[in-house]
């Protein structure tokens, strides 16, 4: 069930791949070029441009703007680089992501949690990292580096972790958080790391624009637990399997996951309800 997304998300990634390409072609052809004058004027051999115009070549940037130039089209460049880099965000292997370093992917989405002034964060196997702390940050994530062999830069990861959630104290925007009740016991780092953790979870419950929901264990299900996934305003859902890193932004999809939060959230405990269920988890950890 988890796995099915992985499909999707790669069609996804052909449909802007293919749509890339057929703009392309277009210019081309409302230039007036036939594709060997283009390769011509580009140093390219045919082979070339007629990959690139198929989609069975990934075009670079700078593929992007000598097609452009040879035909005259300037003007498109920005918003065809644009729609190529965005094929390349919807789904990112994570071994890729993480071998420059966890520490740079930290960084890589503060962009996106800028230009967001709604988050809603669904997280069913770990604290969400918008409210992790350091001690629990650096555990996950050197678990990950060793799951990935990857380097493990941890610390320097988690405090930028941590640095880049500063944007919770930020009240003009506002966070709905949803965790599974199970998470409050999933052990990543000893009992101390886990009590900070679950004690910073009810400090940051106080947050005027922060909403923290719990889903009971013995909650009904009107909705089975899914990947963790964050919906940014509305035009965006990142959705993190165990391979990948998927950037959804098709409206009916990114409408589907609206659907599935409002349903977890209906399922949800909140205020002193779920700050019951946190200090029972910590008093589990003496």
């Amino acid at each position: 069930m988890s796995h099915s997304h992985h499909p999707e998300a790669l069609d996804s990634v052909e449909e802007v791949r293919r749509a890339v390409a057929a703009q392309l072609g277009t210019i081309r052809r409302d230039a007036g070029l036939t594709g060997l004058e283009l390769a011509k004027r580009c140093g390219w051999h045919a082979s070339k441009r007629s990959r690139i115009e198929n989609a069975r070549t990934r075009p670079s940037d700078k593929d992007i703007r000598a097609w452009c130039r040879a035909c005259g089209a300037e003007e498109q460049i920005p918003n065809l680089i644009a729609s190529s880099r965005d094929a390349d965000s919807m789904y990112r292997e994570w071994k890729r992501v993480h071998s420059r370093g966890l520490k740079r992917a930290q960084d890589s989405v503060v962009p996106l949690y800028l230009r967001t002034e709604h988050m809603r964060v669904y997280c069913s196997n770990v604290i969400p990292g918008l409210v992790q702390t350091a001690g629990y940050a650096t555990a996950l994530l050197s678990s990950i580096a060793a799951f990935e062999s990857v380097a493990n830069d941890a610390e320097e990861a988690a405090i930028a972790r941590v640095a880049r959630s500063e944007i919770i104290y930020d009240t003009r925007r506002r966070f709905a958080l949803l965790i599974e009740e199970d998470v409050l016991y999933f052990r990543f780092g000893d009992a101390d790391v886990m009590s900070r953790q679950l004690g910073y979870l009810l400090s940051v419950m106080t947050l005027p624009n922060v909403s923290l929901g719990i889903i009971p264990r013995s909650a009904v299900r009107e909705m089975w637990t899914l990947e963790g996934f964050v919906i940014y305003d509305d035009v965006q859902v990142q959705v993190e399997t165990l391979s990948a890193d998927m950037n959804i932004k098709r409206p009916g999809e990114v409408i589907l996951y609206q659907r599935a939060f409002r349903k977890l959230s209906e399922m949800a405990v909140h205020g002193s309800a779920a700050r019951a269920l946190i200090r029972e988890a910590l008093g589990t950890l003496d």
